[in-house]
């Protein structure tokens, strides 16, 4: 017979749970109806990737598998304090696949942050760091983007903007206006102070700006190969430093959307990308899922066991 304390503890447990398997419902339904709307396409584009080049596949593969390395190195760099290499390591894998469950980065960063603090950081501490390496993260992709234009003249078009669109811009600087006159402007401006603080401590050990700044390289970088991959894979003879700037900037447009780990987002933002660019639709939509494929549904299962067994060990 359970004691009414058990209960009790038992019960936010359970609403966790409960939550957590609404996220999953409706990120599958979600899925369900974006693929019966666009079927025919990637029936189409499923076939292809059926009978896609396998080597270029396993480099793709291999490219992926070294994303979390490349993001616990990241991780680390924005860290000063020495965090444990395997768990880190670990922790980037299983953040990779609780991403996939809530929106706008929010399941990495929860398991990021509880992870830092078993670590021994202060809670504050640990989402300056968290904030440290995004920063890092949009500032490379940003100049990876500059620096690849130049190479595809043309490719990449300021869109018009519509009467809609101007009205959002107008009333995200209204917002910040009225950000700036509340009293949360100046949480907000200590928290900013915090971060500035780290970067600078992080700035002073060599090796931790290397480690930061490296690993958010080699993490944008090992995505684009990815991409790169599967579209040989898949017979697309786009140009490498094509598809890389293709990447950089649909993953940075689809950032700003809130979807569990971009999905919907980044699909239909690489699929235009890429449609755009020439590349025939059943094409650009085998070159997705084959992307998606080795980012994202290959690895979720195991990362959600990675997961579990993180936070039974309570390294989380």
């Amino acid at each position: 017979m359970t004691s009414p304390g058990t209960e009790l503890a038992a019960s936010p447990v359970r609403r966790r749970a409960y939550w957590h398997a609404a996220v999953l419902l409706v990120v599958l339904l979600g899925g369900l109806y974006l693929a019966r709307r666009h079927w025919p396409v990637l029936e189409s584009g499923a076939g292809r990737l059926a009978g896609a080049d396998q080597g270029w596949l396993l480099v793709g593969a291999t490219a992926a598998l070294g994303t979390w390395a490349a993001s616990a190195l990241a991780q680390q760099g924005a860290v000063v304090r020495r965090l444990p290499g395997s768990r880190l390591v670990a922790a980037q894998f299983a953040a990779s696949a609780a991403n996939h469950l809530l929106p706008a980065g929010l399941g990495a960063g929860a398991v990021n942050l509880r992870f830092l603090m078993r670590c021994g950081l202060p809670p504050g501490r640990s989402a300056s760091a968290l904030a440290v390496k995004a920063a890092a993260g949009a500032v490379v992709r940003l100049t990876l983007i500059a620096l690849l234009a130049p190479f595809s003249p043309g490719l990449l078009r300021l869109p018009n903007l519509s009467a809609t669109a101007l009205g959002l811009v107008l009333g995200g600087a209204v917002l910040l206006a009225v950000l700036l006159a509340t009293p949360l402007w100046p949480r907000c401006r200590q928290a900013l102070t915090a971060v500035l603080a780290d970067i600078r401590a992080l700035h002073a050990c060599p090796a931790r700006a290397a480690a930061l700044w490296g690993g958010s390289l080699a993490f944008a970088g090992l995505h684009s190969t990815v991409l790169i991959a599967v579209t040989r894979a898949v017979g697309l003879s786009l140009p490498p430093l094509q598809v890389a700037l293709l990447y950089l900037a649909a993953s940075s447009a689809a950032a700003l959307l809130p979807t569990p780990g971009g999905l919907g987002s980044l699909d239909a933002a690489l699929a235009l990308a890429l449609t755009v660019s020439g590349a025939p639709g059943a094409a650009a939509a085998s070159a997705v899922l084959g992307y998606r494929l080795l980012t994202v549904w290959l690895p979720l299962l195991p990362g959600l066991l990675v997961l579990g067994v993180l936070v039974r060990r309570k390294a989380l």
